[in-house]
């Protein structure tokens, strides 16, 4: 289990890259976690399907085309802000409620692109049990 975001989101790529083009019966799972209401039931977050459509175009963008039509629409999801990332961050529903709450640093933060170029070291994906802490970084 790997964790990725809109800051790493091209390390992540360049290292599932690495791992398919080792394995080729390696394939890889993008889980856009998503959010919950105050209620409790499920809200999806369309900063994540960024989130994972970032890492899905990066892929791409290194060869790997063989994902499913709900990857290619991550991806062009991701595309269509790319350039625009902190705009759409702060417009969208999540990125609203944190500045209104007064943590728009971390909406700014959360925009910084490719910012980490920290990534999961390959001896992590030897250790499947590791707890999700252990294996999330910047």
């Amino acid at each position: 289990m790997l964790g990725a975001s809109l800051r790493n989101r091209l390390a992540v790529a360049v290292h599932l890259h690495d791992v398919l083009s080792r394995d080729e019966s390696a394939s890889v799972a993008l889980i856009p976690a998503g959010e919950r209401w105050p209620d409790g039931s499920l809200r999806p977050a369309v900063e994540d399907l960024w989130g994972a459509g970032g890492v899905i175009a990066a892929l791409e963008d290194r060869g790997h085309t063989s994902g499913s039509e709900e990857a290619r629409a991550a991806a062009t999801a991701y595309r269509l802000i790319e350039e625009r990332v902190g705009a759409a961050l702060a417009a969208c529903s999540s990125g609203q409620e944190l500045i209104d709450a007064g943590y728009a640093g971390d909406v700014t933060i959360a925009a910084e692109l490719d910012s980490s170029g920290s990534g999961p070291e390959p001896a992590e994906l030897s250790h499947p049990m590791r707890s999700v802490s252990d294996m999330l970084f910047s």
